[in-house]
């Protein structure tokens, strides 16, 4: 098997129930093929067409035009096919039926697909010692805390042992150490299991710059670039990149800025203090100039700081606007 997930021409249009009618495009010929063994994320802000796409792939939908296979099957053929060796996780999805414990729920999921019992008993222990939920497994589901629901969910994806597990937005909502805890645990389980496959979505950059062997970046459904972190981040590397923090009296323009010698973009972000602008110039000594047109447009400089390109450049330089997604502390990196 040459790819564990393909697809062709993908797309996805969904038509909206007002009165409007309008014609939505979630996925618009999307192409990608992961590998087996590969930890596959597909990065893009919210509304992006990330779960559009898991959803195909995990026969939950069906596409408007296009194919895709899963471990060889045509999820829309041969989509019974394709169940039994996958599994899905979703960040912030409920964790069951919250009167059962964690434990009868694990096990009644094992039932569904059909392991044995010694196996389900095995395996819901040894997970959940590893993500430490061992000492939860007796409480009610609707007793647990968010981040702990979350590790439940996880528990319950990889006791299957499927051969392709598709995690979409993993780390949602979920705090420093309950997200730290959930990224160790990806890594160990792909580390054991180097013939399985990972399909992870997110918007958190530094959770895709972390786990992913490569990344496909989406933006308004289309997949814009796809490569490894690094080779991503090469497209960006001839630039010198600085973030800046201002307050200012009045109105903010990128325009003299834009035209500046040594400039070669710049994006500008309102924030409740005033304003954050990404630059990236040709040498350090362009900024000098850029720092006395923000004086003299009233602009107060708050912070300056000189950055390595990362994942956030490269959707920059693509798109070219800002990435409009949560900080990456609120995935879990501080």
């Amino acid at each position: 098997m040459d790819a564990a997930i393909r697809t062709e021409h993908l797309s996805r249009v969904y038509t909206t129930r007002d009165k409007a009618r309008r014609r939505v495009v979630a996925l618009d010929d999307v192409n990608i093929q992961v590998h087996p063994g590969e930890l596959f994320g597909v990065l893009g802000p919210n509304g992006a067409g990330k779960t559009t796409l898991i959803k195909i792939l995990t026969t939950l939908l069906t596409p408007t035009s296009g194919r895709a296979w899963v471990l060889g099957y045509d999820v829309v053929r041969e989509y019974r096919a394709i169940r039994p060796h996958i599994n899905m996780v979703s960040g912030g999805e409920t964790s069951g039926y919250g009167l059962l414990t964690v434990w009868e729920n694990l096990w009644m999921f094992a039932q569904f697909y059909g392991l044995p019992w010694d196996v389900t008993r095995q395996r819901i222990r040894g997970l959940a010692e590893r993500i430490g939920l061992a000492d939860r497994l007796n409480t009610k589901v609707s007793e647990l805390s968010t981040g702990l629901r979350q590790k439940a969910n996880l528990i319950r994806g990889f006791l299957t042992d499927p051969q392709v597990l598709f995690l979409d937005e993993p780390t949602l909502g979920l705090d420093v150490q309950a997200a730290r805890d959930v990224r160790a645990f990806i890594k160990e389980w792909m580390a054991e299991h180097p013939q399985r496959t990972i399909v992870l979505t997110t918007h958190y950059m530094p959770e895709a710059e972390e786990l992913c062997d490569r990344i496909a970046i989406i933006h308004k459904g289309r997949i814009i670039a796809c490569d490894t972190p690094a080779r991503l981040k090469q497209a960006v590397q001839k630039a010198t990149v600085f973030r800046l923090e201002v307050t200012r009296r009045n109105g903010l323009s990128t325009a003299p800025l834009q035209a500046l010698p040594g400039v070669q973009r710049v994006w500008m972000r309102e924030t409740p203090q005033g304003a954050r602008l990404d630059l990236h110039l040709d040498a350090d000594d362009a900024l000098m100039n850029v720092l006395q047109t923000l004086t003299a447009q009233g602009a107060r400089i708050v912070s300056l700081e000189k950055r390595v390109p990362s994942l956030e450049d490269v959707f920059l330089h693509l798109v070219g606007e800002a990435w409009d997604a949560e900080t990456p502390s609120e995935a879990g990196f501080s």
